[in-house]
């Protein structure tokens, strides 16, 4: 007997992408996808953003949560909302009060990897690398 049912595989740049798009609908600030699959093991994308107060932290962190079908495995800094860091292991996501994220500038430590930029609702590739 075959199985007719079909399941919706979501691959890894199209959580990055869904989640970058959630965090602009929020109002995120600077919001980056960086392509870490060349870089590391740990990880596919970082998605980068940020925000001006502590709400809109929260609102961010928290659209992402209820509007993706994937649960994250971790979740660090929602006491706190400095920092806050939602691990769905192919993709990690870094929401950052906009004074902490000028202060760790993580994106600099990835910055060979390919980036891209959203901003009312388009995005631009920022770098790339070839090979």
């Amino acid at each position: 007997m075959t199985n007719t049912s079909s399941v919706a595989v979501v691959t890894s740049s199209d959580l990055a992408e869904q989640i970058a798009q959630l965090s602009l609908d929020m109002k995120g600030d600077q919001i980056l996808s960086l392509d870490v699959r060349k870089l590391t093991s740990i990880t596919d994308y970082f998605i980068i953003c940020s925000a001006d107060t502590d709400i809109q932290v929260k609102g961010i962190a928290d659209s992402i949560r209820q509007n993706t079908d994937h649960k994250p495995i971790r979740i660090e800094g929602h006491e706190q909302l400095n920092w806050v860091l939602l691990d769905y292991i192919d993709v990690i996501v870094h929401i950052f009060r906009t004074t902490e994220r000028n202060y760790y500038q993580i994106e600099k430590l990835w910055a060979d990897a390919p980036t891209i930029e959203y901003s009312d609702d388009d995005f631009t590739t920022v770098n790339s690398i070839t090979g």
